[in-house]
C-alpha cells in the first residue's frame, strides 16, 4: 500500500479529531502500515481564517503524487473524513457572526473539499445526509464509518481512591459526568439545568473540559443553587478515572457529528444520554436520546435509574458490551477498505 498522508492542521492532545488520529496511528503501527501526519507549519498567533488558507496552500502546493487522507477541509484530498461535520449546518445551529472571515473561508474550502474528494467518509448517517442535502453530493461517494475507540480497563477502587481524595466524593454517592470543551454548543448550560431539576439527593456532578467563559457557567451553577454539587475540573489528562467512577454520562449537545465521548463513557460502564443532534445517538436506544438539548423528560429517567441500582447496573453492563462493537480496529478495517478502493 502507498504511504498514507494524514492531513490535520492542529496538533493537540484534547481535540476529538486529534485523539481519533492518535488512536488510528496506534492501530496502523500494529499493522506496519506506513503513514505520515502533516500538521500546519504556521504560527498560532495568525488569525484562524488566514491559517486555514495558508494550510490549504501548504498541503496542496506540495502534494505531487502523495495520497492525502484529510481530516481537515482542503481543496486537494483523495479521501476526506468529515469528522468535523458540515460547517454550513454548524453555522445554522450556532447562529455565528457573519462578520467573522473564518466562516466564508471554511464554507469555500468545505464545498471544494466535498467536490474534489474521490470519496468522503462520514462518521454518522446524520452527517452523510447533511452533506447530500447541503451540497448535492452523489450519495454513492459517501461511506459511513462510525468512530472507534481502544478498549481500556481501569480498576474502580483505584480511580475512586484517587479522585475522592481530591474532590471529597463519598462511597456510593450518585455521580454524573460531562466531558467536552466548547460548553455552549455542547450543552453545559442544559447539563446544569438537568442537574438542578433532579430529585435524587447528594448528587455529585463533574464537568471536565476547557472553556474560556467558565466563570459564566460557575455563576449559573450558583444561580441554580447546585454549586455545592457541581465540580468544574478544567481539562484533565486523567479523564478515564472520571468515566470509571461515574454512573451516568449526560451530553446535551446542540450539534456534534459523532462525539467519541459517548463511546468512551459506554466503554467505562456509564448509562449515556445525548441529543438527536449528535450523530452518536444513532448507536443508542431511543429512550436514551433527547429530542433537543432542552428535552427535560430525561430528568425523570435519571432519577428513576439512580433509585433502581439493578436497572442502572444492567444498562451500564449492556453499554460496555455494545461499545466493544465500535473498536478502533473495526474503524481501521472499514477505513482501509475505502482507501484500497480509491487506490485501486
Amino acid at each position: 500500500m502507498k504511504t498514507l498522508y494524514f492531513i490535520r492542521a492542529n496538533k493537540t492532545k484534547f481535540g476529538g479529531a486529534e485523539m481519533y488520529l492518535s488512536r488510528l496511528s496506534d492501530a496502523l503501527d500494529k499493522q506496519n502500515i506506513k503513514y505520515e501526519i502533516i500538521n500546519s507549519i504556521f504560527p498560532k498567533f495568525l488569525p484562524s481564517w488566514s491559517r486555514a488558507i495558508l494550510f490549504n496552500f501548504q498541503v496542496c502546493l506540495t502534494k505531487r503524487n502523495k495520497f492525502y487522507f484529510s481530516l481537515d477541509r482542503i481543496t486537494c484530498p483523495n479521501i476526506y473524513r468529515a469528522g468535523d461535520g458540515v460547517h454550513s449546518v454548524f453555522l445554522m445551529v450556532e447562529k455565528k457572526s457573519k462578520l467573522n472571515p473564518l466562516h466564508p473561508v471554511y464554507l469555500f474550502l468545505e464545498k471544494r473539499c466535498f467536490q474534489k474528494a474521490k470519496r468522503i467518509i462520514a462518521n454518522s448517517e446524520m452527517v452523510r445526509n447533511q452533506i447530500i442535502n447541503m451540497y448535492n453530493i452523489n450519495p454513492a461517494k459517501i461511506d459511513v464509518v462510525y468512530n472507534g475507540i481502544e478498549s481500556k480497563e481501569l480498576i474502580y477502587q483505584n480511580s475512586f481512591n484517587k479522585l475522592s481524595r481530591e474532590f471529597l466524593i463519598k462511597a456510593s454517592q450518585p455521580t454524573l459526568l460531562y466531558v467536552g470543551s466548547g460548553f455552549k454548543r455542547k450543552g453545559v448550560g442544559e447539563f446544569l439545568q438537568i442537574v438542578a431539576k433532579l430529585q435524587t439527593p447528594n448528587i455529585k456532578a463533574f464537568i471536565v473540559g476547557k472553556e474560556k467563559s467558565i466563570e459564566y457557567y460557575k455563576q449559573l451553577a450558583i444561580e441554580l443553587k447546585i454549586d455545592s454539587q457541581v465540580v468544574f475540573t478544567g481539562p484533565r489528562e486523567d479523564v478515564n478515572d472520571f468515566y470509571t467512577i461515574s454512573d451516568i454520562f449526560i451530553f446535551p449537545t446542540h450539534y456534534e457529528p459523532f462525539s467519541n465521548v459517548i463511546l468512551e463513557a459506554m466503554s467505562f460502564e456509564n448509562v449515556v444520554f445525548t441529543t438527536r443532534q449528535n450523530g452518536a445517538s444513532e448507536i443508542l436506544d431511543n429512550e436514551f436520546v433527547m429530542d433537543t438539548p432542552l428535552d427535560f423528560s430525561v430528568v425523570q429517567k435519571i432519577d428513576k435509574l439512580l433509585l433502581d441500582k439493578e436497572a442502572l447496573k444492567a444498562i451500564q453492563k449492556s453499554n460496555k458490551s455494545k461499545s466493544k462493537q465500535f473498536s478502533i480496529e473495526k474503524n481501521l478495517s472499514e477505513t482501509l477498505k475505502v482507501v484500497n478502493e480509491v487506490i485501486n
